[in-house]
């Protein structure tokens, strides 16, 4: 008995969103026509492959099998139709790519503007959230992320300089309060931070002692929290609320027209950059090898 290769991309959808109602809303289906024809699957195949509550769905042994025999079959499928774009001079296709709002607005939002230009039939889909992604598990063609530290069959690529974070304040507050000389002294300020996506805990601020190299934390008990939100700790800082740290590019503007002052200028943590990171079975892909020659320029 041959399936349908629309009922397995159904189930494979089903199985990567845990839901009918996301599945169906990537496939353009109602939820309850998906379900219908995962029921038929099943009943043709005559084995549960999911099991399904009134709240959630869950693959069953069986079905994490399938799954797993399945996803890199259609995977190759997918890069295979993707690498026909080459016989017509252009590119056809979708990324999902996977990074924060500090990487795509304010670091690459120019290279990613001309990319999505230069190649109007690919569909660019652009995630952003703070939180450590498997960008395998979660069905991204890359992701993007400080650092090229990334697990053993990822290929990690540099796309941007090295980029530094600044504590920043008005004027106002400072000559209210003072000018933090060390990073101890932030312990008397109002400093405003985020939470940190994986522990719940508030975001802790780096700091690169400038003698002896030694990199120092300091836990700032926010009275604000800003959660993925660049913007919102900017402007908290502008309404002279207290400190907050962000990256330089963030606050630049402000910087150069006098509406926040940047302290502790010597201990200023500098990071390597973004890198972008793909599975290295990816690699030859024309689609990824287009967006890394993009974002590299």
């Amino acid at each position: 008995m041959k399936e349908n290769l629309n009922d397995l991309r159904a189930f494979l959808m089903v199985a990567q969103t845990g839901s009918f109602t996301k599945a169906g809303a990537q496939m353009g289906v109602s939820a309850s026509a998906l379900s219908h024809a995962i029921r038929a699957i099943e009943e043709r195949l005559q084995i549960k492959l999911f099991h399904r509550t009134t709240r959630s769905i869950s693959l069953t042994e069986a079905g994490e099998q399938l799954y797993a025999e399945l996803s890199p079959l259609f995977e190759a499928v997918d890069a295979s139709i993707d690498n026909l774009g080459s016989f017509r001079n252009t590119l056809r296709g979708s990324l999902r790519i996977n990074g924060n709002q500090h990487a795509f607005r304010y670091v690459l939002w120019h290279k990613l503007e001309r990319f999505v230009r230069d190649y109007p039939e690919v569909q660019l889909e652009l995630s952003s959230e703070t939180r450590f992604v498997d960008i395998v598990a979660e069905r991204f063609d890359a992701g993007i992320r400080l650092g090229s530290h990334v697990a053993q069959d990822m290929v990690a690529v540099r796309i941007s300089p090295p980029l530094t974070v600044r504590v920043v304040g008005s004027p106002d507050y400072l000559a209210r309060y003072g000018v933090p000389q060390t990073p101890a002294d932030l312990s008397a300020h109002a400093c405003h931070s985020s939470r940190l996506p994986s522990s719940g805990g508030v975001w802790p601020w780096d700091f690169h002692h400038p003698e002896s190299g030694e990199t120092l934390l300091f836990h700032p008990q926010a009275r604000l929290l800003a959660n993925n939100s660049s913007e919102l700790l900017k402007q908290i800082a502008l309404s002279g609320l207290g400190l907050v740290c962000v990256f330089d590019d963030i606050v630049q503007q402000e910087l150069d027209s006098g509406e926040l002052v940047s302290v502790l200028d010597d201990w200023a943590m500098r990071y390597d950059g973004y890198y972008l990171y793909y599975p290295n079975r990816r690699m030859n892909s024309p689609l990824l090898k287009a967006l890394v020659a993009a974002l590299r320029e």
